[in-house]
């Protein structure tokens, strides 16, 4: 068996019993992907990037005298940086995720975080290996690649239960991200430790791209009347704080907003401080502005 049959072996056995997630998650990439590129930058490659005007520190066998013949102006050909940088991914599986809107109190079917994460995830994943970009999710199984092997192992990472029970701690501990990689974090960042995290993963000299996943409920709190708020992942009866309960639960709306809208800010702060990206992206809206607005984050125009 050919090196070429093994791996494609490998990546349809992957694909074998994975969620119609991923068939979701190809069709929104395909979806926006007119236009998409690599995170061109000029360097040392063979193809073609642009042309530009002379600059006194450039080498004189950078001219292109055919274009400059054209012009009264010198031009040099700049080649494309061929020198791909590989993207990791991580999503947050804590059991805040996986709240979403009662799908009763509206007409909207809401995804919960977490499977609107994965989705966004995989689509941007797909996006990147269109652009030539080698990409893998911390905790996978296999070496990142821009191929669809490595999108079958993120796919098959996503649901491992082994990757769900990774600690944040993981993220700054993790050995494959290096100096100057990329980090795609998906997340609500209601994690204590998080912003520590970052911290130290921008020490280490990784970029980072912070997406901050809300459920429409957590924004807007339309409760009213006697409501019963559980912590996530506790059980009715569980250990004291793990419930509350508000008689009418529209009185703290006002203040409720405020600090969310505060803890949104304090993530896009930090991030703006560490030199990263962050968007926001709601669950009840459609996730195509959201993947665009990702790809151009990293770079990809």
């Amino acid at each position: 068996m050919t090196q070429f049959s093994a791996l494609q072996h490998e990546a349809d056995g992957l694909s074998a019993g994975l969620p119609p997630l991923m068939v979701r998650a190809d069709h929104l990439a395909a979806s926006v992907s007119l236009g998409v590129h690599g995170r061109r930058r000029a360097g040392m490659g063979e193809s073609f990037w642009q042309f530009r005007r002379y600059a006194s520190h450039d080498s004189s066998s950078a001219i292109d005298w055919r274009q400059s013949a054209r012009s009264r102006h010198i031009f040099v050909r700049e080649r494309e940086w061929e020198a791909a940088q590989t993207v990791w991914f991580w999503r947050d599986a804590s059991p805040g995720m996986d709240f979403r809107s009662d799908v009763r109190s509206g007409p909207k079917d809401i995804a919960s975080k977490r499977r609107r994460a994965d989705l966004l995830l995989l689509a941007l994943a797909s996006l990147l290996v269109r652009g030539g970009e080698r990409v893998g999710f911390i905790g996978m199984e296999g070496a990142p690649a821009a191929s669809r092997l490595a999108l079958t192992r993120i796919g098959r990472a996503l649901f491992a239960p082994h990757t769900d029970a990774l600690p944040l701690a993981t993220l700054d501990r993790s050995q494959p991200i290096a100096r100057g990689g990329h980090l795609v974090w998906f997340s609500d960042f209601l994690d204590e430790g998080a912003f520590d995290a970052m911290r130290r993963l921008s020490q280490r000299g990784v970029i980072g791209h912070l997406v901050r996943i809300v459920d429409p409920a957590e924004e807007d709190f339309p409760y009213a009347g006697r409501t019963r708020f559980e912590a996530p992942g506790q059980i009715s009866g569980g250990a004291r704080g793990a419930a509350e309960i508000f008689g009418r639960a529209e009185r703290v709306r006002a203040a409720y907003r405020a600090r969310f809208a505060a803890h949104g800010d304090a993530v896009a702060a930090q991030a703006a401080r560490l030199g990263w990206t962050a968007t926001m992206h709601r669950t009840d809206h459609a996730p195509q502005a959201s993947l665009i607005a990702l790809h151009g984050a990293i770079g990809g125009g």
